[in-house]
């Protein structure tokens, strides 16, 4: 994929279903992770292109968007699904050279975003209102209806995935949507943009404004015609998000991340749990909210656990994405210093392996080697603080009380996993573990576009993905009829 192959310009943003300039007429440097060269320039947009977003999503929602039925909104959303589908290949050489993800992982969020659309285009008329039994005379009953304005400000890390599940329903709901992506990675917000138009999806139902967070991410989180903000980031910037939006006290999804644990215990099937325990880690350089990045593992089976999760990581090849190795770099030369400021906190641990970055990488390249650290203390910072990178830490544990009590000892509360042949055991930590999800004797589910996520703790709260999300997008209205 050749940035000369792009058939939208990068530098303008898009409001009103058609591409237009930067109200400050300024660009942003997108630079390539694998090489730590300029890709192209994008669009600075700030408060002014925001404004006019905003407004064209309100016309949008006063024109045919707001009119149209749910099962029209759903099959424009399939539509979408299928144009993203018959652009697989370029949409993941763009999402590869814009991330720095591995090209196999960039096809994946390819079909998830497609999957998105599929699901979130069929489901759009099936979200019902209820009747309530309730005094003589009355019937009363709940209609679903959308916020209006949604607005969604997602991050450099899984951009496709991240606009299926949260601009995917909230179109289905018929809200007309703002996006602002991440300053690092725009490419295929853009590209998904174009697809919309192309599919038929009315003016101003989507617009995309790129730009700092700083600027046009502010401009959208406090805008007074937003009705619910969308946010995917760090636990920072989420405060951020949330102080912002409570101005206009509007609803706020948050999902800020996580240090999410695997539970191993000493019944665990080994073999199935490895791919797991490693892989979840690692794909996408660790760049990943739900990464798994603590691994506890009861004293019986620590040392034959730790040896093969060893012998994985030695096997580990990172490099330029496009060559679709096992990891690829980091997304900036900043999140490098910040994985790299961690490592060197872990000097006095235990480094269990690392991988390998290959020898012809480019020099300017943001690489990092995954790296596994053995018999970690669990108050350590490595395995208190969310790193964002190929770092996991391995620590060991006595018995079902000391695992639940370490793997709920963090600030956060995503994702969580148990690795037990014992029926009764999962039941209970499947209760006890304060986690938005918890998968047993698997990790992730496949993704599950189906499956409600979000976390507790500072990982956030709503819920995004599933039914859940439709509801989250929406609000709900109760109407009494007394007619005697």
């Amino acid at each position: 994929m050749s940035i000369q192959d792009l058939w939208f310009d990068p530098s303008l943003c898009f409001i009103g279903g058609g591409w237009v300039d930067p109200a400050s007429g300024q660009t942003l440097d997108l630079i390539d992770p694998s090489n730590g060269e300029l890709i192209c320039q994008v669009a600075r947009g700030d408060a002014d292109d925001i404004d006019q977003a905003v407004s064209a999503a309100q016309a949008a929602l006063g024109g045919p968007w707001g009119r149209m039925t749910a099962a029209e909104r759903g099959r424009v959303l399939a539509k979408i699904g299928q144009l993203v589908q018959s652009n697989a290949e370029v949409l993941a050489r763009l999402e590869a050279l814009d991330v720095g993800k591995p090209l196999t992982q960039a096809r994946a969020d390819v079909a998830a975003l497609a999957r998105y659309l599929e699901f979130y285009g069929g489901a759009a008329d099936k979200l019902h209102g209820q009747t309530i039994p309730y005094l003589d005379g009355y019937t009363v009953y709940t209609l679903r209806e959308p916020h209006g304005v949604t607005g969604h400000i997602i991050p450099w890390n899984y951009p496709m995935q991240i606009i299926g599940r949260s601009v995917g329903a909230a179109l289905a709901m018929g809200n007309a949507a703002v996006l602002k992506p991440a300053e690092e990675a725009c490419l295929t917000a853009l590209a998904f943009a174009d697809l919309a138009r192309q599919a038929g999806l009315p003016e101003g139902v989507l617009n995309v404004v790129t730009g700092l967070g700083a600027e046009a991410g502010a401009a959208l989180s406090g805008h007074a015609g937003v009705n619910h903000v969308s946010f995917t980031g760090s636990v920072g910037v989420g405060k951020l998000v949330q102080r912002q939006a409570s101005e206009n006290i509007v609803p706020v999804t948050l999902e800020l991340g996580g240090k999410s644990p695997q539970l191993v215990f000493d019944d665990a099937d080994i073999d199935a749990a490895l791919p797991f325990l490693v892989n979840a880690g690692v794909q996408n350089a660790g760049q990943t909210c739900s990464a798994s990045s603590r691994i506890l593992v009861q004293r019986g089976v620590f040392d034959e656990v730790l040896d093969r999760m060893a012998a994985r990581y030695g096997d580990l090849q990172v490099g330029p994405a496009l060559q679709d190795l096992d990891v690829g770099p980091l997304i900036s030369a900043r999140q490098k210093k910040t994985v790299e400021n961690f490592l060197s906190q872990g000097a006095s641990l235990e480094k269990a392996a690392e991988g390998q970055i290959i020898a012809d990488a480019p020099a300017g390249g943001h690489y990092v080697a995954p790296t596994l650290f053995a018999g970690v203390s669990p108050n350590h910072v490595l395995a208190q603080d969310e790193i964002f990178g190929p770092v996991q830490v391995v620590i060991p544990f006595d018995d079902e009380a000391e695992a639940l009590s370490i793997a709920n000892g963090t600030k956060f509360g995503l994702v969580a996993s148990v690795w037990s042949s014992n029926g009764a055991r999962q039941m209970r930590l499947a209760k006890a573990l304060r986690s938005g999800q918890v998968f047993l004797n698997n990790y992730g589910a496949g993704g599950g576009v189906e499956l409600p996520f979000g976390g507790t703790g500072q990982s956030g709260h709503g819920r995004e993905k599933g039914f859940e999300a439709l509801y989250g997008f929406s609000t709900l209205k109760t109407v009494a009829a007394l007619h005697g």
